[in-house]
């Protein structure tokens, strides 16, 4: 299963002084089983980007499937591939709005036309993943909620549909550092229990490098990088220079003790891979 996005272009305003292409030719596969990083400096159409896999945008020119499917149709089969692309905004907390947080997260189901036993487990299975106890918060309102538990919710209410594909658009947004690692440890929860498929936007270069197993760095509405996050870091920093983007702090530092000597391995994208390359690093020196 993949989503395919083939030679797409999307133009704002078509026709009015407000014009603006904000994606330009973009052809790109989303592998199943992927977690896929997405970057770019501010207005170079990250979010126009990840609006067109589910089909909340439609490509100006240019055809996006999932599974095959052409997002853009107005059929059962579409609607269906549709649903299979689960979306979570900059500030999903924006997306709630049901008096009870057990009736948030039964929202999307219930419009799938499940039963409502089968809605009744899935809200409780969404609720466990993301660690919220029904019997505790079921019945709370969420907007009683802080600010990482209200993302937990949205988070929740995305994993209540079951989908194959999850976009996250800066999920992490406003977050202390305690709640954004909360969110992420449930995302990579999912991706490796469920295999779900992670598309992750973000500016946070450090969380991307020690997620993704794939970045894609667009700029001006083009990807002008594809590949493995630790061969971008390391082999084409000019070109995230150029487009305005910065490498993890951790590379830098490596980069540095590299400079003045020492025999530290490169191959890292963590602190924890960088205190064991700065060890045994040391030990060569000696």
């Amino acid at each position: 299963m993949a989503i395919v996005l083939d030679n797409i272009t999307y133009t704002y305003g078509v026709g009015t002084p407000f014009e603006k292409t904000a994606l330009k030719g973009i052809s790109v596969t989303i592998e199943n089983g992927e977690f896929l990083g997405i970057i770019g400096h501010t207005g170079s159409g990250k979010s126009t980007f990840v609006q067109h896999l589910n089909g909340l945008l439609h490509p100006t020119t240019g055809k996006v499937t999932v599974n095959g499917v052409d997002v853009s149709e107005k059929t059962d089969e579409a609607k269906h591939m549709r649903h299979k692309v689960g979306m979570v905004f900059q500030y999903p907390e924006h997306q709630l709005f049901e008096e009870t947080i057990a009736e948030d997260i039964a929202f999307g189901p219930k419009n799938l036309g499940l039963d409502a036993e089968e809605v009744d487990r899935r809200v409780r299975e969404a609720m466990a993943f993301v660690g919220l106890d029904y019997d505790t918060y079921a019945e709370r309102s969420p907007f009683h909620l802080s600010g990482g538990q209200m993302r937990r919710v949205a988070i929740a209410g995305v994993v209540a549909m079951e989908p194959d594909f999850l976009v996250l658009d800066e999920p992490s947004a406003g977050l202390d550092p305690f709640g954004r690692e909360e969110i992420f440890d449930e995302i990579i929860k999912l991706h490796k229990e469920k295999d779900v498929t992670v598309i992750l936007v973000s500016h946070n270069m450090e969380d991307i490098s020690r997620m993704a197993n794939r970045l894609i760095v667009l700029d001006k509405g083009q990807i002008v990088l594809d590949g493995k996050p630790l061969d971008i870091f390391n082999h084409h920093r000019h070109v995230l220079q150029q487009v305005g983007v910065d490498v993890p702090p951790v590379s830098v530092l490596i980069e540095l003790l590299r400079n003045r000597g020492l025999d530290v391995s490169n191959e890292v994208l963590t602190v924890d891979d960088a205190v064991q390359a700065i060890l045994e690093g040391g030990q060569h020196v000696k």
